[in-house]
C-alpha cells in the first residue's frame, strides 16, 4: 500500500475554454470537478496503475465533502482530518487552443495544533502498512515548515522510504531528514535554489540542467533528485550518474497533475526494488499518459503501457 500526505488539500474545477482573451468574455466549453494537491493527485495516478493507496490530509467543509467523493470513486482509501474552514478550490484554466492550463487557487483552511497532531498520529498509525511514502504540496496556516522533515523521521524509524515533493522553505527544512527521493518542477527548483545557483537563467534543455542539478545534488548531500521538465522530460541526479527520460510529447488534454503522476509511477517502481532506468521509464510514460486526460493525474494503464517502449533514456556518467 502506497501512502500519500497532502497537507494543503485543494479541489480543482478544471474549465475548458478555447484560450485567455483578457477583458473579454470566454465561454467553458465544459467543466469538471477533479482530485487537487500533489499527495491526493499521486493517489488517483496510483490507482490508474492497479496499486492500492491510502490518503492522508485536512479536509474541511462542503468543498472537503465533494473532494472525498471524488477520492471515494477512484477508490482511494483516505483518514482525514476534518477542520474548520473550506478546503481550497483550484480553478484550473485550460486553454484547449494552445494546450496550455493555469492555476487561480483560493485561500484554504488554517489548522489547528490539536488538528495537526491528531494528523502525525494516523501517520504513525499507518506507517507500517506502507510500502513507500509520497508528500507534497505547500503548507497551509498552522503546519510548521519542518513538517516534511517530521515525516522523514517518522518513516525513518520503520524504515520506509519517503519521496518529498515541495519547493522552498518546506523542502530545504526536509533533506536533513533524508528522504529517499526530493522531487520538485523545473520552476520550483530554480526558485528553490535560486541563492545557491546565483540567479542563474532556467537553461533551454535538460541535459544542460543537469551539471546544476549536479552542483545542489553534491552541495545538500541529497540521496537522489528527481526533477520534472514538462515535455522536455525529466532529469534524475543520482549517486554516481544522472538520467534523461523524455516520453514522445503529447497533444495536452489537461497536463494539471502530470507531475503527481510521475511521483506515483516512481514511488512504485522504486518500490518493487528495480533499477531505476526502468522506474524512469515507467515514470516518463506515466506523467506523459496524465495529460491526455481531462481529469487532473488521471491515467490508464493501457496507454502508459503503450508508451513505454517509446520512452527515451539518456545516461550521464
Amino acid at each position: 500500500m502506497f501512502l500519500t500526505i497532502t497537507v494543503n488539500t485543494a479541489l480543482d474545477r478544471v474549465i475548458f475554454i478555447d484560450r485567455i482573451t483578457p477583458g473579454s468574455v470566454m465561454r467553458a466549453g465544459h467543466m469538471l470537478d477533479c482530485v487537487g494537491g500533489k499527495g491526493f493527485d499521486a493517489s488517483v495516478a496510483l490507482r490508474g496503475l492497479g496499486q492500492e493507496t491510502l490518503a492522508l490530509g485536512f479536509v474541511a467543509g462542503d468543498i472537503g465533502k465533494a473532494l472525498v467523493s471524488l477520492l471515494e470513486s477512484y477508490g482511494i482509501h483516505h483518514d482525514l482530518v476534518w477542520t474548520q474552514g473550506e478546503t481550497r478550490l483550484a480553478h484550473v484554466v485550460v486553454e484547449q487552443e494552445l494546450h496550455r492550463h493555469s492555476h487561480i487557487i483560493s485561500p484554504g483552511q488554517s489548522i489547528s495544533s490539536q488538528e495537526f497532531n491528531a494528523l502525525l498520529e494516523k501517520l504513525k498509525g499507518y506507517i507500517h502498512q506502507a510500502q513507500s511514502i509520497i508528500a507534497g504540496g505547500s503548507l497551509p496556516v498552522g503546519v510548521p515548515v519542518n513538517f516534511y522533515h517530521q515525516v522523514c523521521e517518522i518513516a525513518a524509524q520503520a524504515g520506509i522510504p519517503v519521496m518529498v515533493d515541495s519547493s522552498g522553505s518546506p523542502l530545504i527544512q526536509a533533506i536533513p531528514g533524508k528522504p529517499a527521493v526530493i522531487k520538485m518542477n523545473e520552476a520550483e527548483f530554480q526558485q528553490t535554489f535560486n541563492n545557491f545557483l546565483k540567479d542563474s537563467p532556467i537553461p533551454d534543455t535538460v541535459a544542460e540542467l543537469e551539471p546544476r542539478a549536479r552542483e545542489v545534488y553534491q552541495e545538500f548531500e541529497l540521496r537522489n533528485l528527481v526533477i520534472t521538465c514538462g515535455r522536455k522530460g525529466l532529469l534524475a541526479v543520482l549517486p554516481g550518474c544522472s538520467y534523461l527520460a523524455a516520453a514522445p510529447e503529447q497533444v495536452a488534454v489537461n497536463a494539471a497533475g502530470a507531475g503527481d503522476a510521475t511521483s506515483a509511477a516512481l514511488a512504485w517502481y522504486l518500490s518493487l526494488d528495480d533499477d531505476w532506468e526502468t522506474a524512469l521509464r515507467w515514470a516518463a510514460a506515466t506523467g506523459a499518459a496524465a495529460t491526455r486526460t481531462a481529469a487532473t493525474a488521471e491515467c490508464r494503464l493501457e496507454e502508459v503501457e503503450a508508451l513505454l517502449p517509446l520512452v527515451r533514456i539518456n545516461r550521464i556518467d
